[in-house]
């Protein structure tokens, strides 16, 4: 029973999964979905791109009374940009709902304009654990009323540290409610917080889709001297005009980033210790082409959610198998086919016998031999992305922009790529043969009937 006609869900969320062409359930919501609505605890394993959003998200509209002006769900998120995904994808299921408000609380944002969102309360809040609590230890945020309490990738938030945080908001909130709590993995940490948190829960599990069928992984041995020659000669290879780099450490990352730079790679890091909008600035680049080459840790990328990505490679072997799976796991989505590659000095072989074991099966070594490089050769993303210092508090919409682009600007809609906008500025991404010409229009022209600072980022 497949079908979301066949579950006791409002009409008006029935309207909405039509409206967003969810055609049927995955199989994490088939399982999911009838005992939250019965308002059971639910303990669920499943990966990124399961449909666990929606799952949890139907769950608490479901139950959402908008006509109370009160806190009544809390989802919390490992990251920022999870927790931005995450409300994104809550609004979509609530657009046909009127007057549904949700705010987003997250940390490395200032505190001023949150608090003065919060002088109305929300009906849901998504957010980082260490955010939500301080609000809720100020008392800007109350959580008497809540229903509802979804740990989103339960696993990531305890490998964070959060797990203090997070039984501290547990007791600030109203003491009878439904916990639903969604990890990729199953470690003891995880079987003790839904045992603190949890009355009776209905335990679901999701097998994960036999990635041998549509990933290629490929395990090479190099000398540690040798790493960064052979990543470069990887990634100008053919499947690498878009590709994500892992790197245990933050300095490794920005080592890496700025030796692919120098090599003529448009490379851009992703790592905690940015500022929130050089890091969302990195993702939205990342995701609209104007970025081929990502190098990131495992945290930062953990809420990045790029459907069509052809390549992943582990320029330092993963610590532990689960995590080796969930890098694996970013490409080869939706469908769509994926190379992953692991590099392995030889100090790191017991690490690739960790992962066999666990796996049950010998990983894929492959010869490399490495070339001597060549001098620079330029990899330029195809994409250039343009900033518009405008958002949604100045009523801009993405078609707004896009019009200036194909009208004023002279550009063909083709060459004109994603486009994001924020509360206070938009990104679009152009071709890059074309921006210097689009940056000179939208300059001289106007979006919307005025003008706007543009400018190209580098």
């Amino acid at each position: 029973m497949t079908d979301f006609h066949t579950l006791p869900l409002k009409p008006a969320l029935l309207a909405s999964i039509e409206t967003l062409g969810f055609a049927e359930m995955t199989p994490v919501q088939a399982q999911s979905l009838p005992p939250i609505l019965e308002g059971r605890d639910v303990i669920a394993q499943a990966r990124t791109g399961s449909g666990k959003t929606a799952a949890f998200g139907l769950g608490l509209l479901q139950q959402l009374d908008p006509e109370l002006i009160r806190l009544q769900a809390l989802v919390l998120c490992p990251t920022r940009e999870l927790a931005d995904q995450v409300s994104k994808a809550i609004r979509k299921l609530a657009a046909t709902i009127p007057n549904v408000k949700l705010l987003t609380l997250c940390g490395g944002m200032p505190l001023g304009p949150q608090l003065a969102s919060l002088s109305h309360d929300p009906h849901i809040v998504v957010g980082t654990p260490g955010r939500v609590q301080e609000h809720l230890k100020r008392g800007s945020l109350h959580g008497g009323g809540i229903k509802v309490l979804v740990l989103d990738e339960a696993d990531r938030m305890l490998d964070l540290g959060f797990s203090e945080a997070i039984d501290d908001i547990a007791g600030r909130i109203a003491k009878h409610h439904q916990t639903l709590l969604f990890s990729a993995t199953y470690p003891d940490e995880i079987r003790d917080a839904s045992r603190r948190m949890q009355r009776d829960p209905v335990e679901v599990t999701v097998e994960a889709p036999h990635e041998e069928i549509t990933i290629e992984q490929r395990f090479h041995e190099v000398d540690p001297a040798r790493k960064i020659d052979a990543l470069a000669q990887l990634l100008a290879g053919e499947h690498a005009d878009h590709a994500l780099v892992f790197c245990n450490m933050r300095r490794d990352v920005d080592a890496v980033t700025a030796e692919l730079d120098r090599r003529g790679f448009s490379a851009l890091a992703l790592h905690g210790d940015m500022e929130q909008r050089d890091r969302d600035e990195v993702l939205v680049r990342f995701a609209n082409r104007s970025c081929s080459v990502l190098v990131a840790t495992d945290v930062a990328a953990r809420g990045l959610d790029i459907a069509a990505l052809p390549l992943v490679i582990s320029y330092d072997i993963a610590h532990d198998p689960q995590t080796h799976i969930h890098r694996v796991g970013r490409t080869g989505r939706a469908g769509q086919s994926g190379h992953a590659i692991t590099l392995v000095t030889p100090r790191e072989l017991p690490k690739a016998q960790n992962i066999e074991d666990t796996q049950g099966q010998v990983v894929p070594w492959h010869p490399l031999k490495i070339v001597p490089p060549r001098g620079k050769t330029l990899h330029l993303a195809p994409m250039k992305t343009l900033v518009i210092d405008a958002g949604r508090q100045d009523k801009l919409r993405p078609g707004d922009i896009l019009g200036a682009l194909t009208g004023d600007a002279g550009l063909d809609a083709n060459d004109v790529g994603k486009i994001d906008v924020y509360a206070t500025r938009a990104y679009v991404a152009v071709n890059r043969s074309l921006a210097e010409k689009a940056l000179d229009r939208l300059r001289r022209g106007r979006i919307k009937g005025r003008n706007f600072r543009v400018r190209a980022l580098h």
